[in-house]
């Protein structure tokens, strides 16, 4: 399978380019009710921590070097020509894996920089997997040989993301800044799927090729790519740098994420968005506007309501299972199960967002999982809560996973809601949304303000009082 990801390059799209957000495990189950998650694994759960264990990372994405073959405009580090001398050496490396096994059973991305870079790749693929874990690889793809290819599969990787950040070669080529980045990496895509590898498209959005997404879209379909993972561009690294002129408007993101939701509509490949929490209010938006006209025409039919409740199709496809998904209603119904080779659901069903029953490869819960359910691992060693929120959470070369993933400051932060401030804090979308938290902390310094590109305003008195008189004192 193979999934095509665009310029969100978290490292190609998995740093959730989370883009692997592709590869959200097959045996998770979860349901988020009210902002409190219940994670379920098969993997050991260690008794030290009782009270914690409701907070499981399924996702980690690892930064295993910074060298890289491209020069994107956007990307979070600043790609040196080979791999840097501070990359962690193979047996820390190996180390790492242990205790990340040894505490839990998350989706592990391998990604850069360029992954590829790394001469011993293969061997941590290998190792992770042998340990239990999934693991996927983000890449650029244009170092993907047909032998590559193979060494890819052979390694126990189960999905690959590619980084597609247009439609077409001078688009994608001059934001990857190389020439021949765009057919390289098509070339790349063809190699993993001819060997059957999972394989997901990840796109970062900006100014420059917002327009292009319907086709990119249609490109990923026409290649066979097993979804589509699009990132909202974050301000962070090289980033900063292009923010002002690149950054796609608040009020264009919305119009692209409600487009989005009406692609999901469709079918025929996965989607999601990433970078984007506020999406999971536009679906509940959508969703309870969908009821409501549904309602109006039985109305209009003089079909009694209950009649037409127990008759039309819910959210998820299946008659007699509607209910009315709110701003008020925070209730997530529906599990994360993964499965490495999903299939695409019909035409009409939601993919790719809350609810829709997502698979391993593109499993969501609710918008920001940073320091709750995903976390990133540097080059060196250091945790954060993504790849794109430089707030320390600790440093593996002193501390171990399990006692950073538990303790650390910012993690429990970005568990309550609560915490969170101005509209953010008082928005009845909170607990299924809580804003970028990346994007705040580029806006202000404080990873707890405002998420600066959300044009929705709260609604809710209570909470907008609450929030006052909690930051009054």
């Amino acid at each position: 399978m193979i999934l095509v990801t665009t310029a969100s390059d978290y490292n190609h799209g998995l740093r959730f380019n989370p883009p692997l957000t592709f590869l959200l495990g097959e045996v998770i189950s979860m349901k988020v009710l009210e902002g409190n998650e219940v994670v379920t694994t098969t993997s050991v759960e260690p008794a030290q921590h009782p009270a914690k264990q409701e907070f499981k990372p399924r996702l980690i994405f690892w930064e295993v070097t910074k060298g890289c073959n491209l020069r994107c405009i956007h990307c979070r580090a600043t790609a040196t020509e080979l791999a840097s001398p501070t990359d962690l050496p193979t047996a820390r490396a190996l180390e790492i894996i242990d205790q990340i096994a040894a505490f839990s059973n998350p989706i592990l991305v391998l990604s850069g920089g360029e992954p590829l870079y790394r001469s011993d790749i293969f061997q941590l693929a290998t190792y992770a997997k042998d340990k239990g874990l999934r693991v996927a690889l983000a890449t650029n793809g244009t170092l993907v040989t047909k032998e590559i290819a193979r060494m890819i599969s052979d390694s126990g990787i189960k999905r690959v993301s590619i980084s597609l950040d247009g439609a077409d070669a001078e688009t994608h080529d001059s934001f990857r800044g190389i020439p021949g980045a765009f057919e390289a990496a098509l070339h790349g895509f063809r190699n993993l799927k001819d060997v059957g590898m999972s394989v997901q498209i990840n796109m970062t959005i900006a100014r420059h090729n917002a327009d292009q997404l319907p086709r990119v879209l249609d490109l990923a379909k026409n290649v066979g790519a097993d979804a589509l993972h699009t990132f909202l561009l974050v301000p962070v690294g090289c980033g900063v740098d292009i923010a002002e002129d690149q950054m796609v408007p608040p009020e264009e993101y919305e119009r692209m994420l409600n487009w989005f939701y009406d692609r999901s509509l469709e079918g025929g490949i996965e989607l999601k968005a990433t970078c984007a929490p506020h999406y999971f209010r536009v679906v509940r938006q959508r969703r309870a506007e969908d009821r409501r006209a549904a309602e109006a025409a039985a109305k209009v039919a003089a079909i009694e309501p209950a009649t037409a409740a127990k008759t039309a199709p819910s959210s998820d496809g299946h008659p007699g299972h509607a209910s009315a998904i709110g701003p008020n209603d925070m209730l997530m119904p529906g599990g994360t199960g993964i499965s490495l080779r999903p299939q695409a659901p019909p035409a009409g069903q939601h993919t790719g967002h809350p609810s829709g029953h997502p698979n391993d490869m593109n499993a969501m819960t609710k918008g920001c999982l940073a320091g709750t359910g995903v976390c990133f691992l540097s080059h060196e060693g250091e945790v954060y809560p993504c790849g794109y929120l430089p707030a320390i959470a600790g440093d593996l070369r002193k501390e171990r996973f399990a006692d950073i993933w538990n303790n650390a400051k910012v993690f429990n932060d970005l568990r309550d809601t609560d915490n969170l401030k101005g509209k953010c804090g008082c928005c009845e979308f909170r607990n299924v949304c809580m804003g970028c938290r990346a994007r705040a902390y580029a806006a202000t310094g404080d990873y707890l303000d405002p998420e600066p590109f959300c044009v929705y305003e709260p609604k809710s008195p209570h909470l907008k009082a609450k929030v006052a008189e909690r930051e009054k004192n």
